[in-house]
């Protein structure tokens, strides 16, 4: 079996970044906190289902709608759920955009008026998801913990960045036919050749 070069991986990255608000009366919310810059983790099944599955237009492919917040840790390459999620997920759909020909960005807000927390929380993970409740998880991660009031909202907005994706991955199903599957999700290797 001939083996893709480290150099060959196909490149895709996602950022996200989080600001807690505070209503201020007759002017601009106030920021009272801010994630800054991070960078998500895209677990296996947010790879086969929302990237593998979508290029074939395979039976459960997904497509990222919500997004979900929560008080756990990062989520590991074989989560499929963000741990200690709040109780409402807020949508994506009408606040996605395309930044050039490889940039996806998505704006969101969990609203107080929403009651996305129904007491006072420490938040300290986002996740994106392919519906509003349950789902599968494409990617997430963990922020430093800030605390959340039931009358603020967290404003969120997250990018993925695809370098090169379309050509590299045709260029490497024309060269590897089904070995490319493995080399982009080892842990889905004995189930895909299976």
């Amino acid at each position: 079996m001939e083996h893709l070069a480290q150099a060959d991986g196909i490149k895709i990255r996602g950022f996200y970044r989080l600001q807690i608000t505070e209503p201020n009366p007759g002017e601009t919310p106030e920021i009272v906190g801010d994630s800054g810059w991070l960078e998500n983790v895209v677990v296996n099944l947010g790879f086969l289902h929302y990237l593998v599955n979508s290029l074939g237009s395979i039976a459960g492919s997904k497509y990222i709608t919500h997004a979900g917040v929560g008080t756990g840790a990062a989520p590991g390459a074989a989560d499929t759920t963000l741990a200690g999620e709040t109780d409402k997920r807020t949508s994506t759909v009408n606040s996605s955009t395309v930044a050039g020909s490889k940039t996806l960005r998505m704006t969101m807000t969990f609203g107080s008026s929403d009651s996305f927390v129904t007491a006072a929380r420490n938040v300290s993970n986002i996740g994106l998801f392919n519906t509003s409740a349950a789902g599968s998880l494409f990617a997430g991660n963990t922020y430093a913990s800030s605390s959340c009031a039931t009358n603020q909202n967290i404003n969120a907005t997250c990018r993925a960045i695809v370098r090169h994706l379309l050509e590299t991955v045709s260029s490497k199903f024309r060269k590897f036919g089904e070995n490319l599957l493995v080399e982009t999700i080892p842990s889905q290797a004995a189930s895909a050749l299976a």
